[in-house]
């Protein structure tokens, strides 16, 4: 077996660590990349994603990927269309990111939006 980074390793803790704690909510899934943020509500029962947002949608594309302020753009939008879905309660998902920064705007402006978790 392949030794795992240090990222690998705290992303799979999360993830072990939320299915002991979210039981049937959906997650808020969030990937960061050195350009764009990526969020998707995923229902992990029906193995399918409910709704999402990111930085290169056409919406949000001219306002630069890589801010705190896209992040918030991007949380607001993944809240409104995980709502308009019937999703209100999830479990947030940083996938081995620091809860700072980029992921913390977004986790911000989806609780804003109307998610709870």
């Amino acid at each position: 077996m392949a030794k795992l980074s240090l990222f690998d390793r705290r992303r799979q803790r999360v993830r072990t660590s939320l299915r002991a704690r979210g039981g049937d909510r959906p997650r808020l899934s969030v990937h960061r990349s050195g350009r764009h943020i990526y969020a998707q509500v995923i229902d992990d029962a029906q193995g399918r994603t409910v709704a999402s947002a990111s930085t290169i949608d056409k919406d949000v594309k001219g306002k630069g990927g890589a801010t705190s302020a896209a992040a918030a753009e991007v949380g607001k939008r993944v809240a409104e269309k995980a709502k308009k879905a019937g999703v209100t309660r999830v479990v947030f998902d940083r996938g081995g990111f620091l809860f700072h920064g980029r992921v913390k705007a977004l986790a911000d402006a989806a609780r804003e939006g109307g998610l709870e978790f």
